[in-house]
């Protein structure tokens, strides 16, 4: 597509660090209040990534290993030994706040190995040596998220783009994943329109998705969940594209719940379903979608909504934060490296390395 009248469109600021001060946005207030927590320790990293005050696989992965720079910042270790002992602590600590989203690991992992690979015994050489590397994946993710707009920006011409829950700025470091294509778009002069699915219980798409999109110029329409088969009956969508927080070597796909009934809708009616994410997201040891452990959260989530009971006092819940969806479902991965088409074990593992 030939650039139009461009409009930049400046990235979220999800996560900043401005010196040592680390602040995130916190999305629990969103969105009536807009409002930066600073954040100072390893328990608070936790608290924030756990309770939803930052989210989203790519940004609470680089959320993680700030936390780590945290650690390392604040550790009185002498030796080598002792402060990568107090960093493997923390990574575990860390990456045991939310299990599904593989970036969560993976970042963590990425930042200890590298660390640990450092030839020297200088603590202090180490300590920015973590500083560094959680440097680089926030820049690298802003540059992965711009990368996926531009691979995905063909694929939602023509027509409205429906998504569920968030998987834009506010769930990366910027630009987001599947919501990448829309700015791109935006930017490029070329004509936009998102349906977001409100997203139930939390309300990411109603509360964030149309947040974000709002703040940055595109037209969107919130719809609740239980309103997406009468949307893309009517044949005016284009394109389904989410995001993901784990994706099986298989192409099996761990996202937000409500995103496999989207998928058998978008299938239904013959509307292409895409999953926009960076290859970090793909855990090629993890063979099938059932493999993936699906975290369950509170209870209060259904129970009860802002604050007031809906549910009868003691009513059993079952809440799944994500459900996966079949990769006969999906139509194509957008990745940084381009769009992968079926088959997925192939396709996929051609990346493995990349």
């Amino acid at each position: 597509m030939e650039a139009s009248n461009p409009t930049p469109v400046p990235p979220i600021p999800t996560i900043a660090l401005d010196d040592d001060e680390i602040t995130i946005i916190d999305q629990t207030l969103l969105p009536t209040e807009e409002r930066r927590i600073i954040i100072t320790t390893v328990e608070e990293m936790r608290e924030a990534i756990q309770s939803l005050r930052i989210r989203g696989a790519p940004a609470i992965g680089i959320a993680a290993v700030f936390g780590l720079d945290i650690a390392a910042r604040t550790s009185v270790a002498l030796s080598r030994a002792e402060l990568l002992r107090e960093l493997k602590i923390a990574s575990d600590y860390l990456a045991a706040s939310r299990p599904t989203a593989v970036n969560l690991s993976w970042a963590l992992r990425r930042v200890y190995d590298r660390v640990s690979a450092e030839q020297t015994d200088d603590v202090a050489v180490l300590v920015q040596a973590v500083r560094r590397e959680a440097l680089a994946l926030l820049q690298e993710d802003l540059e992965i998220c711009r990368r996926i707009g531009e691979h995905g920006i063909d694929l939602i011409s023509g027509g409205s783009v429906l998504t569920h829950c968030n998987a834009g700025g506010l769930a990366t470091s910027g630009y987001g994943t599947a919501l990448a294509p829309m700015y791109v778009a935006h930017e490029r002069g070329v004509p936009v329109h998102v349906y977001a699915g409100e997203t139930r219980p939390l309300l990411q798409g109603a509360r964030l998705t149309s947040w974000e999109l709002a703040r940055a110029g595109i037209d969107v329409t919130v719809i609740a969940d239980n309103m997406a088969a009468t949307v893309l009956s009517r044949g005016d969508v284009k394109a389904v594209i989410v995001g993901a927080d784990r994706v099986a070597a298989n192409g099996d796909v761990a996202n937000k719940i409500g995103t496999l009934g989207v998928a058998i809708l978008a299938k239904t009616f013959g509307v292409p379903f895409y999953v926009a994410i960076p290859l970090s997201t793909i855990d090629f040891d993890t063979s099938i979608g059932a493999d993936i452990p699906i975290e369950e959260r509170l209870d209060s989530e259904l129970t009860s909504f802002n604050n007031r009971p809906i549910t009868p006092v003691g009513m059993d819940v079952y809440n799944p934060a994500f459900d996966i969806t079949p990769a006969a479902y999906v139509t194509a991965f957008i990745t940084e490296h381009g769009v992968v088409y079926p088959p997925f074990a192939k396709g996929l593992a051609a990346f493995r390395d990349a």
